[in-house]
């Protein structure tokens, strides 16, 4: 597992210092709204696991629909009308067995050409929890990976990022991060490490991120690049407020992440992408003792995922809705008959790189 920490290259601040001046006349797209998830119905269109993580290694269980319905796993809740995603906080769990947790990914797969909006009021943080919102081809590592959020134990800055194969690299990114990790996208590099940015705010994941009443991810996945904006909630522009069925991204201003088609051509290295949310526990990345370390005491399995479960009282996603938006006269959504995704979340190897984000410090 290779360790490194976040790096601000001079060439990149100067990069993003000469496209700030061109911020007014930076190309924007319009989208037209193509899916939603939200209210009632918001499970209907998910696959479930249903299998123990095989994928990552969690000391957890990703259960069925049935399961996650009669355990309350995932439930849309009556009294605020959203989506409850959580680890089991109830359940005694003995010495060598696991957990139970959710994996969903979305039924339709989404092309080239698409945006989706994550509203969301509350991430799962906490020792031993590592969550994610991302998407992937069904034959990763083909196809390609966007994580839009993901973190660890008690981190406190989300981070995002590409997984490819080989050729895809992160080159002068149009972004307000400066934190950048790695800029190598091919998954057999540096331990699959992946381009990696991260967000420079606190309010961005954990314990911040649900004082400040959650906020939004915006991801677009575009032929000139992939980006990813955050909001905080008082900072969450009208265009998405408004909960209109277009939108226009010359509305958000800049990304906080940015992978331009110049580095890596996004046709080439990126199919139609399926939806997903998980929250695995311990693993190849949480469950390092390196990195779990950074931010817990302890030991990851034996202190955390077994006992009463009362350490997973933040284990969850409180999610409004998912918005998907396809370029104005197209319709990007591939049918949910194809193969869901059953692919890896790939941070596992990503190892010391909480050190730099702790060693920073956020804003």
């Amino acid at each position: 597992m290779r360790s490194f920490t976040t790096t601000t290259s001079l060439p990149l601040l100067a990069s993003a210092i000469w496209q700030l001046a061109l911020l007014e006349g930076a190309e924007a797209t319009s989208y037209d709204m193509i899916k939603e998830y939200a209210g009632s119905t918001f499970f209907d269109d998910w696959d479930f696991y249903g299998n123990f993580d095989n994928l990552t290694n969690g000391d957890a269980i990703f259960v069925t629909a049935d399961v996650a319905s009669s355990s309350k796993l995932a439930y849309v809740d009556s009294s605020t009308n959203r989506a409850i995603i959580k680890v089991d906080n109830t359940t005694t769990v003995p010495f060598n067995e696991k957990r139970n947790t959710v994996r969903i990914a979305s039924k339709d797969r989404f092309e080239v050409g698409s945006l989706w909006i994550a509203d969301m009021y509350h991430v799962p943080y906490g020792c031993s929890v590592w969550p994610a919102w991302w998407s992937q081809a069904p034959d990763w590592p083909t196809g390609g990976e966007i994580d839009t959020f993901e973190g660890v134990n008690q981190v406190t800055m989300n981070q995002m990022g590409l997984h490819t194969t080989e050729g895809c690299t992160q080159v002068d990114p149009f972004q307000s991060s400066m934190l950048i990790n790695s800029t190598d996208c091919n998954y057999l590099a540096n331990d699959n490490e992946g381009c990696i940015v991260t967000n420079p705010t606190t309010k961005s994941y954990g314990a911040d991120f649900a004082s400040a009443g959650g906020g939004v991810f915006v991801t677009e996945f575009a032929e000139d690049g992939i980006s990813v904006w955050f909001f905080s909630r008082s900072d969450v522009p009208s265009s998405i407020t408004s909960n209109s069925s277009s939108l226009d991204t010359s509305t958000l201003g800049t990304p906080v992440g940015n992978w331009p088609n110049g580095g890596c051509d996004i046709d080439s290295f990126f199919e139609a992408q399926n939806l997903i949310f998980d929250i695995t526990l311990c693993g190849d990345f949480a469950g390092a003792a390196s990195v779990f370390a950074e931010t817990c005491s302890g030991t990851c399995y034996t202190d955390y995922v077994m006992g009463d479960g009362s350490n997973y009282a933040n284990a969850y996603f409180d999610v409004a809705s998912v918005r998907v938006f396809s370029t104005s006269g197209t319709n990007t959504l591939v049918d949910g008959n194809a193969a869901p995704a059953v692919g890896i979340s790939t941070w596992a190897a990503v190892g010391g790189v909480l050190a730099g984000i702790v060693a920073w410090g956020g804003l």
